[in-house]
């Protein structure tokens, strides 16, 4: 039985910490990991895992199945997932909205052509997916640096998708962020077009500045004023929903990645009520 995911403030789990997150439990509401990263793992570090996912609230957000790929589904990988999902009693699992490969994969995330015929392709192979684990999934909207074969903006591809795959949004406020700098949008206004009722959780992250008007997203930094205020913004239009710090490298100490972990929480108390989600 997935335990209920808290609408509070959650952080990404790295093994790097895993000691610290056991020994001495963080004021955090719920983790989130990477499956691939944490799949076959065994040994100490597996049991750790374990003793964790038995008392505290857990989602997966998986980095390879490249939903909008060219190579057919890893059905094999997804199949090991539904079992470690359940084994674990995690409550979802998101991927992003891009793909990452074809016969091996980039370890990059390539971003999808905004056309009718991707979005009828990567919904095919969302709902397939919702089949196999028997749940449904959350996409999440990317950072990207290119358009290529553009035909509709990229808000509409989004909902286009969500609306034919019939699936959830994983809402990352750092990609509206920075591809509204880089793609010259307004932040504010694409958020206003995103279905909240999609809506199962959110990301914030940091970026790398490279240029004034050339943002890198790279989740190595802490999270900057204007995608503090676009949270703000999200949850005045659609109310709190979980909302989790990603920190992928240049990492500092656990307590000040707490600190961000503790902003979120404080965002939220401005806003009432709270949502929940099972």
């Amino acid at each position: 039985m997935a335990k209920a995911m808290i609408a509070g403030a959650g952080l990404g789990l790295r093994r790097a910490f895993i000691d610290e997150v056991v020994t001495a439990p963080p004021a955090v509401d719920f983790y989130e990991v990477a499956p691939e990263n944490w799949i076959r793992l065994g040994g100490r570090l597996g049991k750790l895992f374990r003793s964790l996912t038995e008392r505290v609230p857990f989602v997966c957000h998986g980095l390879s199945l490249s939903l909008g790929g060219p190579a057919p589904l890893d059905e094999a990988f997804l199949r090991e997932l539904k079992d470690f999902l359940e084994t674990h009693g995690i409550a979802l699992y998101s991927e992003h909205l891009s793909y990452c490969g074809d016969d091996g994969l980039l370890y990059d995330l390539m971003p999808m052509p905004f056309t009718a015929d991707a979005v009828s392709h990567v919904a095919g192979r969302i709902r397939r997916t919702q089949d196999i684990l028997e749940r449904r999934i959350a996409v999440e909207n990317i950072s990207y640096y290119a358009a290529p074969g553009q035909e509709m903006p990229e808000i509409e591809f989004i909902n286009a998708v969500l609306a034919e795959a019939d699936c959830d949004l994983l809402l990352d406020l750092n990609n509206i962020y920075v591809n509204s700098v880089n793609h010259g949008y307004d932040a504010a206004e694409f958020l206003g077009r995103i279905p909240h009722e999609r809506i199962v959780y959110a990301h914030m992250a940091g970026h790398y500045v490279e240029a004034p008007d050339f943002l890198v997203d790279t989740h190595g930094a802490t999270v900057i004023d204007p995608v503090w205020r676009l949270l703000d913004q999200a949850y005045g239009r659609f109310g709190v929903f979980p909302t989790l710090l990603e920190r992928d490298f240049n990492i500092p100490p656990l307590s000040e990645l707490l600190d961000e972990v503790e902003a979120i929480r404080t965002t939220q108390a401005q806003h009432v009520p709270q949502r929940r989600y099972a």
